[in-house]
């Protein structure tokens, strides 16, 4: 059977949970149950990152205990998962046993394998970003260095592990030749080669100025440097370090869906480790967008950061879901505006989709006692609209296969839009008069594709398409993609339809 292993970043636990987070959980719960759909046995892991200065200064701020803290803060991004309908098979805790273990594991590894040096860091440090950065990459104001986010860096001076980055220079470069499509959009792939190729250098992978993290094996005065800590988390939750598990044979390598401010770590850092501890780089690299917020870039010091719980409470889970991978093409930035939202819900959700369900239901139960009889004589016209809702499919399926679900669902509206043109052309309420049998295989033909688009927005708005599938009195163990095929379906039994998708009063 196919595998699919998906992973959302794990998210660190210094703040409350944002928009940004349902962003990404959520399109890995779409791309998830789209593979579910098609018949994978899929993975789907999220969690926190529990470690590093960042975190142990926030916990300090709250008058908290670190770990209280840690516990706390986890526990609000697990409930934001139930709230956001997604389907997950594993949280994950960087402070739990289990991943201790494996990232320790991992060290060693690369120590044994010769990876890992002491020596002294010197240079720029972003405690925002937990991340390093060269002269190069800063901007200067007044005599003080911040990065391109604005993070402001400090230097510093310590002892450090260094992992030998700058040997995987020509090996990370060959590994992307040979597959390109691993890091997506390709603009991504574009600054990843580039940044490569002007020059690795070691990186530091220790710290002994805080003690909040996972100790360095044999030498207490060290932790690990958070990114080598957090990373490892994709292997822990599939049995790592047994690499013979069942779990990690069958799920491994993984598609990792993240932020675009943190592609470095994941397509340089990652398979760099990985490929340094004989393990399989990542399948691929998705690196999505920004959001803004009315046009202005999201901030706290502005006052503008968007509440998931607020916004999904005012408009709805599934219509938000819709919003955020219809509005812009997954990987851009997008601008979270409500008139784009009112606009986006009320033209494709209540009047497009819901509209179709609501008017052919409703007309079949009230003028064919609930029941449309299976037709097998279809005009050129039928065949036309079959034909098209047979290739967009197919487009439906590429444009998921390579995570583009802004194009994915632009083609199940592509095909909602010709049905209702099909409708108003065909008028099943004029042949009622004149051609009863004629108006059963006009329903017939629209009742399928209502299900057979349904289907393909169950990964999008599971509530909802499920909503019109009940309608439709369609079986739950018919709601995959092997019952795509007109020729395969049965007569439909159609319950009285409610509305899906009440319209927004802008």
């Amino acid at each position: 059977m196919t595998t699919f292993y998906v992973t959302t970043p794990i998210y660190y636990v210094n703040d409350k949970p944002h928009i940004g987070h349902a962003y990404t959980t959520i399109a890995c719960d779409i791309l998830s149950r789209y593979h579910k759909l098609k018949g994978h046995d899929v993975y789907f892991l999220t969690g926190t990152d529990e470690h590093g200065q960042k975190v142990e200064k926030a916990a300090k701020e709250s008058s908290l205990d670190t770990k209280d803290f840690v516990n706390k803060m986890s526990e609000n991004f697990k409930n934001l998962i139930s709230f956001l309908g997604c389907d997950i098979d594993d949280f994950i805790r960087t402070t739990e046993i289990r991943h201790i273990e494996a990232a320790q594991h991992l060290w060693n590894k690369l120590n044994d394998n010769k990876q890992i040096y002491l020596s002294n860091y010197e240079g720029w440090y972003s405690v925002r970003d937990e991340a390093f950065y060269s002269e190069s990459e800063l901007i200067k104001k007044d005599n003080s260095f911040f990065t391109d986010s604005g993070s402001p860096v400090e230097w510093l001076k310590e002892e450090s592990y260094f992992f030998k980055l700058s040997l995987w220079e020509e090996k990370l470069l060959d590994f992307y030749e040979k597959y390109p499509e691993s890091i997506q959009p390709k603009t991504r792939y574009n600054e990843v080669i580039s940044f490569i190729k002007s020059g690795l250098k070691d990186l530091s992978i220790s710290r002994t100025t805080f003690k909040w993290g996972i100790p360095v094996p044999n030498n207490s005065n060290h932790v690990m440097y958070v990114w080598i800590d957090a990373l490892c988390n994709y292997l822990t939750s599939i049995g790592y370090p047994d690499v013979y598990d069942s779990k990690f044979v069958k799920y491994w390598p993984a598609t990792h869906i993240v932020g675009k401010d943190i592609l470095r770590f994941h397509a340089i850092y990652w398979p760099a480790f990985l490929m340094a501890a004989d393990i399989e780089p990542p399948k691929k690299i998705f690196a999505h967008g920004w959001w803004t917020n009315e046009g202005q870039k999201i901030s706290k010091s502005i006052g503008n950061v968007i509440d998931p719980y607020d916004i999904i409470n005012k408009y709805g889970l599934d219509q938000i879901r819709f919003f955020l991978f219809r509005e812009v093409p997954f990987g851009n930035d997008g601008d979270f505006s409500k008139n784009a939202i009112a606009n986006r819900i009320n033209a494709d959700l209540s009047n497009n989709y819901g509209n179709l369900v609501q008017r052919i239901c409703l007309f079949a139960v009230k003028n064919c006692n609930s029941l449309v009889d299976v037709s097998k004589k279809y005009t050129d016209s039928d065949n036309e609209l079959l034909k098209f809702c047979e290739f967009n499919f197919s487009n439906y399926s590429n444009y998921m296969e390579s995570q583009q679900i802004d194009k994915a669902l632009k083609s199940i509206f592509e095909i909602l839009s010709k049905t209702n043109s099909y409708v108003d052309e065909q008028a099943p309420w004029e042949l009622k008069k004149t051609n009863a049998n004629r108006m059963n295989d006009v329903l017939f033909i629209t009742l399928n594709i209502i299900k057979f688009t349904s289907l393909m927005l169950l990964p999008i708005i599971p509530k909802s398409a499920n909503k019109a599938l009940d309608i439709l009195n369609i079986n739950l163990n018919e709601r995959n993609f092997s019952f795509m095929n007109i020729k395969n379906q049965n007569k439909f039994q159609i319950l009285n339809p409610k509305p899906i998708f009440p319209r927004i009063d802008k």
